[in-house]
């Protein structure tokens, strides 16, 4: 089964972050991203850049409004993810509690990704997915 390991936490989390020292952090992280893929758990894993970099599209009005970020009243912001190969939500659990990643303000959510099996096989949409994944060797 995948999940999805959501890396959250607030600006101030973020902010103390930011003053680690950036090796230091690279050497932390690395440890725990090589634990998984010696225990052949990781399938992917990425960062995202500053949330004031980015952008919001929001769809509740007819024309989707576009804003710059930060995002206004947040409480906590998505940092990065990992997504895991793993028997059940427990082991998922279970490296979500090894993060390195830790303190007040940090948080990591955990969401099972669906896989495409799950899904109406008959369907043209779900027909057209599986095949461009197949073509992409990505099942």
């Amino acid at each position: 089964m995948k999940y999805m390991l959501v890396m959250r936490a607030t600006d101030e989390a973020f902010a103390g972050m930011m003053n680690t020292d950036f090796n230091e952090m690279l050497e932390t992280v690395g440890r725990y991203n090589d634990e998984m893929i010696r225990a052949g758990v990781l399938l992917a894993a990425e960062g995202l850049d500053d949330a004031a970099e980015g952008v919001v599209v929001d769809h509740s009005s007819e024309q989707p409004v576009v804003t710059d970020g930060p995002y206004g009243e947040t409480k906590e912001l998505f940092g990065g993810f990992y997504i895991l190969n793993v028997a059940s939500k427990e082991e998922a659990i279970e490296w979500a509690k090894r993060s390195p990643i830790t303190g007040p303000g940090f948080k990591t959510e955990i969401r099972r990704v669906p896989t495409i099996d799950e899904f109406p096989q008959e369907n043209e949409w779900i027909q057209k997915e599986r095949a461009w994944r197949e073509a992409t060797g990505q099942l």
